[in-house]
């Protein structure tokens, strides 16, 4: 089923074509112009407002909760009535260490509060918080993508293998145009879009 979009696109492979090209110039944007500066951190609304940024040029649903439940593979996420709930309780987490920020960011995941484009948000969110609170960001290409996945599938159970495979990622570039760009472009791949370089957008 293709998802409905702004573009009029009926065909799957035509919409992810689109939807990569179009939000991957809206994030460059997000950090060129700024923006990202102004975005409220570890909170729902800063999510949501990265996210509607993304992708309000192909979903009418950009930054809005998801009315629909969603699952990846045997996992089920967040059930819509426990949602709003559960960003609730999400916003009201600590973030002032390593620790809990990654924990912050599992909790985030497992809501998945949007029909489609959550973990490419969510990831610009985590590296936001932690340039506010820690001073770093990941350099998510030093973050390999098999190893990601498979310690995101586990983190609902540990968030061990995750933490630590993250925090071997951590660099204090935190202001690194071209890191950001090229952090992009992998989180992108971590989905499967690789069609288009952020930096050449």
């Amino acid at each position: 089923m293709v998802l409905d979009n702004k573009l009029g696109l009926s065909d799957q492979v035509a919409l992810a074509k689109a939807e990569e090209k179009i939000s991957k110039q809206k994030a460059k944007d997000l950090h060129d112009t700024g923006k990202i500066n102004e975005m409220a951190i570890g909170t729902f609304k800063g999510l949501a407002d990265i996210h509607r940024y993304l992708f309000s040029d192909v979903y009418n649903f950009a930054g809005e909760i998801r009315q629909v439940n969603i699952a990846k593979g045997n996992f089920r996420f967040a059930p819509v009535m426990y949602l709003e709930a559960s960003l609730d309780y999400i916003e009201s987490m600590p973030q002032n260490t390593y620790k809990d920020i990654i924990k912050k960011y599992v909790e985030m995941n497992i809501a998945h509060p949007f029909r489609e484009g959550n973990g490419r948000s969510t990831r610009i969110w985590l590296d936001l918080i932690l340039k506010t609170e820690l001073n770093k960001v990941i350099n998510w290409n030093l973050v390999d993508k098999e190893k990601y996945l498979s310690a995101m599938e586990r983190s609902p159970v540990n968030d061990l293998e995750i933490r630590y495979l993250l925090l071997d990622a951590l660099t204090d570039k935190v202001d690194d145009r071209e890191l950001y760009l090229k952090g992009i472009d992998v989180s992108y791949y971590y989905e499967g879009y690789s069609e288009y370089t952020t930096e050449d957008l």
